[in-house]
């Protein structure tokens, strides 16, 4: 039996900024699962807003990711067959979002990271920057309360890389998203306001973060 995670005792305050770091393997991805409400742990507990979510159903987890939680994925998760517009709408059209509002909402979210240009393509007609913003894009379209990214940057270039990590620090500046990043990346985990480092399941170190402009 492996122990993903150990003795983690962690409090993210809304609005804020946390940046996860550490090595492959160190368990970053199984905490954000855990906060996501995507895994649950063997022992212990996990509030959300004050309620202790372990007690929830499969279905209300299922709620709660859809209404409150919005994820994006080191290697975006866009589904092929669907063009852009139709990737953002997917959240809201789970949740039965009438046709028109579901319409104005994907222009916005679209429009908030300089896609709208893109709303016909296919996933395969997009570089991998514009991917990552279709992404973001789709993870924001509800308005959720968190944002958990992991490795948003760890498939792109440098220079989409900067793009992207710019776009999240905006989103948790101007919207109060809360933000939860899982990065190797020195540069991303500069975005962030608070950085953690992780180390075989445990949280070894905690320090406050003046976030790069």
């Amino acid at each position: 039996m492996v122990t993903a995670l150990s003795s983690i005792n962690l409090i993210i305050e809304h609005g804020e900024f946390v940046a996860i770091m550490g090595p492959s393997g160190c368990g970053k991805s199984t905490l954000l699962n855990i906060i996501g409400g995507i895994d649950r742990p063997t022992s212990g507990q996990v509030f959300f807003e004050g309620e202790n979510i372990l007690g929830y159903s499969d279905e209300r987890l299922t709620a709660l990711r859809r209404r409150n939680i919005g994820f994006i994925f080191q290697f975006f998760n866009l589904l092929s067959t669907l063009t852009v517009e139709e990737n953002v709408a997917l959240p809201l059209e789970l949740e039965h979002v009438a046709g028109k509002e579901v319409r104005q909402a994907v222009a916005l979210s679209l429009e908030s990271v300089d896609m709208t240009r893109r709303a016909k393509f296919y996933p395969a007609q997009l570089s991998g920057g514009e991917m990552q913003r279709v992404a973001i894009a789709r993870a924001l379209i509800h308005s959720p309360k968190v944002v958990i990214a992991d490795e948003p940057t760890g498939n792109l270039d440098t220079e989409n890389g900067e793009l992207v990590l710019q776009l999240i620090a905006k989103i948790n500046k101007e919207q109060q998203r809360t933000i939860v990043m899982a990065t190797h990346s020195p540069d991303a985990a500069a975005r962030a306001g608070r950085l953690l480092q992780m180390r075989d399941g445990c949280i070894t170190g905690e320090q406050k973060c003046c976030p790069r402009p």
